[in-house]
Parts: structure tokens; C-alpha cells; sequence
């Protein structure tokens, strides 16, 4: 089994910032892309920013400029380096992963619990 545990969110202000980090641990042969999505209420989940096990980074436009994902292959970690933020960007922010468990396995998407971030003053 593969666990994702997010963490980092909070509660700032408008303008500010915050960093998210999602580790995956478990059974793992291999990582290939991780992302972030966020829902905000009454919404549906979408993608903010996604990584390739290369490093390839892309983002939602409304966040680029703003965001910053990365991640450490030794730590099996991602971030999400968030700045500049407004009130739009309040929502439980998700961590995923497409992870192999084995050698020739197949790829399976894994999910964090969410983090809350709220953006207000």
C-alpha cells in the first residue's frame, strides 16, 4: 500500500504565502508524476500543477507566476511553493501521485487526505 500525508496549510493573508509538501510512503517501486489539484466549495477538483519524474513542471493558468511545484525523488516528496495569494485560492488542496509498486506493474494513482489553505484577512 502507498500512503500520501500533505501538510503545510493554514490560514494568510491575501498576498501571502505558504509552502505544501506532500510525502508518499509505502510499497514503491517508482514515482512517475505528481500533482496538485485543490477543491474549493461548491466546486468541482482541479488540476493546479502537475511534475514529471523528470522535473517537467506545468501549471493552472490562474496560478502561474504565482505557484511553484517541485519535488526531492530521494524523499519521494513533493511541494507546492504558493505565493502572491488571494481569496480565490481557498480550498483543500489534494496531492497525487502515479506510483508502481513493482517492477512491471501497472501505474496507479494515489491520493492525499487534502490540506486546508484559506486565504482571507
Amino acid at each position: 500500500q502507498v500512503q500520501l500525508v500533505e501538510s503545510g496549510g493554514g490560514l494568510v493573508q491575501p498576498g501571502g504565502s505558504l509552502r505544501l509538501s506532500c510525502a508518499a510512503s509505502g510499497r514503491i517501486f517508482s514515482l512517475s508524476s505528481m500533482a496538485w489539484h485543490r477543491q474549493a466549495p461548491g466546486k468541482q477538483r482541479e488540476l493546479v500543477a502537475s511534475i514529471t519524474s523528470c522535473g517537467s513542471p506545468a501549471y493552472l493558468d490562474s496560478v502561474k507566476g504565482r505557484f511553484t511545484i517541485s519535488r526531492d525523488n530521494a524523499k519521494n516528496t513533493v511541494y507546492l511553493q504558493m505565493g502572491s495569494l488571494k481569496p480565490e485560492d481557498t480550498a483543500v488542496y489534494y496531492c497525487n501521485a502515479a506510483v508502481s509498486t513493482r517492477p512491471g506493474s501497472w501505474v496507479n494513482d494515489y491520493w492525499g487526505q487534502g490540506t486546508q489553505v484559506t486565504v482571507s484577512s
